[in-house]
């Protein structure tokens, strides 16, 4: 049993293994308790508007969004690590893809890796940090086998 929890519950076409490789393989490069738990939601654009609207003050839909758990992350006796959520506007992380022509699955595992290391406490909010975050990231992508092309048209996106 892994502790990454995929929800899909609009049965969209995505490739769980994928998605948990995905989170798997940051927590692996960064050493992270492999027990560590991670919720990871497949929902609609409209969904994530709400949630961007509400905890971002931005209406608008975007493509994930990441729900840290507190610092450090929570840990209760007899229980595995819960590091946070990270929730996918399937929608909007297709109609991204195929703007660029890149596979949606290429890029939701991209967009997994981006919100796993959020979780982590990395972030693109100054040019060091984005620096930082970008080779974490093309780290992960090569594990993982996935083009760094993908990055250009994720550093385009407002997150």
């Amino acid at each position: 049993m892994t502790p990454i929890d995929i929800q899909n519950e609009d049965n969209y076409p995505v490739s769980d293994e994928a998605l948990i490789r995905a989170v798997m393989t940051v927590l692996e490069l960064h050493e992270v308790d492999p027990r560590t738990e991670i919720s990871v939601v497949i929902t609609d654009d409209e969904e994530v508007r709400s949630l961007n609207a509400q905890f971002r003050g931005v209406d608008a839909p975007t493509d994930i969004l990441s729900f840290p758990a507190d610092e450090p992350p929570i840990v209760i006796p007899d229980e595995p690590p819960y590091l946070g959520d990270l929730i996918i506007a399937y929608p909007y992380a297709k109609a991204q893809a195929e703007r660029v022509g890149q596979d949606v699955n290429d890029n939701l595992s991209l967009l997994v890796v981006h919100g796993a290391l959020h979780l982590l406490g990395y972030d693109h909010d100054t040019p060091e940090n984005k620096a930082e975050m970008w080779v974490k990231q093309a780290d992960a992508l090569r594990v993982l086998g996935i083009s760094e092309s993908l990055l250009p048209p994720l550093e385009d996106e407002a997150h």
